[in-house]
């Protein structure tokens, strides 16, 4: 027989038993089925900061450092790292390779992630140069660079290999031509067979193109590359990948797992597909009131003038918005999503080298004082809080665990997972009432810690990075709480295994 927990919180925190009306109550099951096995994790896009020479300041030590202890926390389970090879191992100048050149910021950063085990998705947004998207010169530079990276410097973190950053854009250099990126896809699987042992530690991801997009110039729209990839290419693509910038209300409004499905029912049995990036984006004309604030914050704003941004990750209900989209993510059976972006110190609109139009998008960003003169920007934004949470507790190798909210309303959104005999459950409320939730579990919670996120009222420790607003739940199957508006809780028992 089941025992209802009752767990209780003082002074307005989350979990406080209230009498609600009939219709603000709401049955959450979790079932023991498992629907999606060995998840791969969770992180962001956490760029080499190829532009901070340029735009006048290193990563300093001190950065470095503060960067570590804050990815410390999150522990990641998986990482985008994406570079710019005229800043890296190409002198467009002297039109010369040197796969040395400006290698100390890139080597620290996948330094961290092979000692930490993340597993990182390594790629090239563009060729040095546009006009060299067929050239074989291209080819064999970026496949020795990666060479170098994984079998002579040791960053076997990397497992995977992006050729092109959303070859279906008009804004890339395919420009939406899938027989190009089909035929440099060939190209680069051949040309890593010719260096021992590394085509057996690192098969290509794509097409990393961008859902529910279409672009005019190409014959494919974004369902299509990927049915089209399968057909075609399906044996060189150890994993696939596609970018989400959804808007607010198209996932508040629980429409996004069909997308995601559009893509997903192409994927063979036995491969694996992921978020390659992930955020949202205002334009649609249900966010028009967030795109008006937006639009206000980009007057007079002295380093961007907006052109790839999201200025609402400062913002609270961030913090909601994205661990929503993962928990979608998650129980369509996906298996990993990196958020775009870490940090704003990587990259200028058009990676032009200058910070009067850097993308601001990030949790932090670690060169505000000595690039912007905003010390301020160096601290952590309200949304580290969540997407910390969602790193750090649904590990690699998690089973994501099939769950049900049996409620007619649009409020409520819950993800599970096992991983080592422990157990995580995290929910989330986007609505403006509080809701008394009932969760059913298939398993017992003996030492459990409960993390709250709620506007003016989370536990962080001197570094920011949350705590638990309760700790040593016992919880036997089955607990009857307020899930309060606006706010998210993340359960687990991990923190004892």
């Amino acid at each position: 027989m089941m025992r209802i927990t009752t767990l209780t919180l003082i002074a307005s925190a989350f979990l406080m038993l209230v009498a609600c009306k009939q219709e603000d109550e709401v049955q959450i099951t979790i079932y023991p089925e498992v629907i999606n096995a060995g998840y791969i994790g969770n992180g962001a896009e956490w760029d080499p900061y190829d532009e901070a020479e340029s735009w006048g300041a290193t990563v300093s030590e001190e950065d470095w450092q503060t960067l570590f202890k804050r990815l410390d926390y999150m522990k990641m389970g998986y990482v985008r790292c994406m570079i710019n090879s005229p800043y890296r191992y190409y002198d467009a100048a002297a039109g010369t390779y040197d796969k040395n050149r400006n290698i100390e910021s890139i080597s620290k950063l996948l330094k961290y992630c092979t000692e930490r085990n993340i597993n990182v998705i390594f790629g090239e947004y563009n060729p040095p140069s546009w006009d060299m998207k067929q050239d074989q010169k291209w080819v064999d530079m970026s496949v020795d660079y990666l060479n170098y990276l994984v079998n002579d410097l040791g960053f076997t973190c990397i497992k995977y290999f992006v050729i092109f950053n959303e070859p279906d854009g008009d804004w890339a250099s395919p420009n939406g031509d899938y027989l190009l990126w089909k035929e440099m896809l060939t190209r680069f699987d051949k040309k890593m067979k010719e260096y021992p042992g590394l085509s057996d530690k690192v098969k290509l991801a794509g097409p990393d193109i961008v859902a529910d997009y279409a672009n005019p110039n190409s014959e494919y729209d974004s369902e299509k590359w990927i049915s089209q990839s399968v057909m075609d290419v399906d044996s060189l693509i150890g994993i696939y990948d596609i970018h989400a910038y959804p808007g607010q209300n198209q996932v508040r409004q629980g429409e996004y797992p069909s997308i995601l499905n559009k893509y997903k029912k192409h994927i063979p049995e036995g491969k694996k597909i992921i978020l390659g990036e992930a955020g949202y984006k205002y334009w649609r004309e249900p966010d028009s009131l967030l795109m008006a604030e937006y639009n206000r914050r980009l007057i007079g704003h002295p380093y961007t003038k907006g052109s790839d941004c999201n200025m609402l990750c400062y913002d609270y209900f961030y913090g909601l918005d994205m661990p929503l989209l993962c928990m979608e993510v998650m129980n369509a059976g996906y298996s990993g999503m990196a958020a775009w972006m870490l940090d704003d110190a990587m990259h200028s609109n058009g990676d032009s080298g200058k910070p009067e139009d850097i993308k601001i998008w990030g949790m932090w960003n670690i060169l505000g004082k000595e690039v912007f003169n905003k010390p301020e920007e160096e601290q952590i934004r309200p949304w580290f809080y969540t997407w910390s949470l969602m790193c750090r507790y649904f590990q690699p190798g998690s089973d994501i665990l099939k769950s049900k909210v049996d409620t007619a309303d649009k409020d409520i959104y819950t993800v599970a997972a096992r991983h080592n005999d422990k157990h995580v459950v995290a929910l989330v409320n986007v609505g403006d009432k509080d809701k008394v939730v009932t969760i059913s579990l298939p398993f017992e919670m003996k030492q459990a810690d409960l993390y709250l996120y709620q506007e003016n009222n989370m536990q962080k420790d001197s570094d920011g990075f949350p705590v638990p607003a309760i700790s040593d739940l016992k919880i036997d199957h089955s607990y009857k709480a307020t899930l309060k508006a606006r706010s998210f809780v993340l359960i687990t028992d991990m923190n004892h295994q």
